[in-house]
């Protein structure tokens, strides 16, 4: 079987990000499936692994090349950026910020050359890497520009909800205003594209509305009747098979039973809401997440990007309890995608 090599980025040092790369790498399946490269610092990897007494030993390595991927063992693309004295762990800085972003900015170049098949990133913290003085929202817009790449969305990604986003971080004020048909169609192609490369049969694609009841004909905003159902109508005339507008309300449950390969989201919180609500399972008890399972996949990419789709929960960050879940789905999507490539 064709194992890619996957490079892994380690994310925020303060964060749970280094714990769960290091988690993931200890499974079994990620083995069977993969050969994996951590980016970042071998120091930082080398903290966590002795804090949390995690049976793995630290590879520094200059090249892939150098990589043993051998059970066991942490190769790590070593850059030796991050002073430790200046990180503490669930704590934003700029040490933090600036180590994590070169670690993205190193998995970029490492797949646009061809040494890694595609790339897989731990959590970061937005503040922090502004800080350092990057003034990005997020992964999806580092990676469009330093890939630059124009026309690109984000996918989320688990079991029955795959679910693209119009706009993401942006405010609820302009997320009205980028409701564009020309946009629409953008993702819907993007969304099939994923759909197919995820080996998803089911290309149905649900588009949801914008307002309360998709505008209820005009009463309650006219985004819908203006911008989103001329789009839906183009898309079937492009051969799509598409509905909508669906008011969201309802759009969700039917995708949750595979009514629906996917999902087209007007806005972030729109398409996070219900795909979190599938995904994260929060233990009241212990006040702590059991499980934080989904993929972040930006489409539209020269390279194959997935993600962790959680935060860097830096409360709980150096204390051994992160589930690598996410990470370890986010592995075998990126794996998928390179096979399919």
């Amino acid at each position: 079987m064709y194992k890619p090599i996957i490079g892994i980025t380690m994310g925020d040092p303060a964060s749970i990000g280094p714990e769960i790369a290091l988690k993931a790498l200890l499974n079994n399946r990620v083995q069977a499936i993969c050969r994996p490269v951590l980016v970042g610092d071998a120091a930082v990897f080398q903290q966590i692994a002795s804090r949390l007494q995690l049976p793995i030993a630290i590879h520094a390595i200059k090249d892939v090349a150098e990589a043993q991927f051998t059970a066991s063992v942490a190769d790590v693309f070593d850059l030796q950026n991050t002073d430790l004295s200046k990180v503490e762990f669930g704590k934003i800085s700029a040490e933090a910020g600036a180590s994590s972003f070169e670690s993205v900015v190193k998995v970029i170049d490492l797949a646009l050359t061809g040494a890694v098949d595609a790339t897989v990133t731990g959590p970061i913290n937005k503040k922090s890497i502004n800080e350092a003085g990057h003034h990005f929202a997020g992964h999806t817009e580092i990676y469009a520009h330093y890939t630059q790449t124009k026309k690109y969305a984000m996918l989320l990604v688990e079991d029955n909800m795959k679910v693209i986003h119009v706009s993401t971080h942006v405010s609820l004020r302009q997320a009205c205003d980028l409701v564009k048909k020309e946009r629409i169609l953008e993702v819907v192609d993007l969304l099939q594209q994923g759909l197919i490369s995820l080996g998803e049969k089911n290309l149905k694609i649900g588009i949801a509305g914008l307002n309360p009841h998709a505008g209820d004909s005009g009463l309650f905003g006219t985004e819908d009747d203006e911008e989103i159902l001329p789009a839906v109508e183009e898309a079937r005339r492009r051969g799509y098979d598409v509905d909508g507008p669906v008011p969201a309300d309802t759009l969700f449950s039917k995708a949750a039973t595979g009514y629906y390969g996917g999902i087209v989201a007007m806005y972030h919180d729109q398409g996070h809401i219900p795909f979190k609500l599938t995904g994260f399972k929060w233990n009241a008890e212990k006040q702590q997440m059991d499980s934080v399972k989904g993929v972040n996949i930006t489409m539209g990419l020269p390279i194959i990007r997935t993600s962790v789709d959680h935060g860097t929960a830096f409360e709980i960050a150096g204390k051994g309890v992160a589930s690598p879940d996410a990470m370890i789905l986010a592995i075998e999507s990126a794996v998928q995608l390179a096979r399919n490539k």
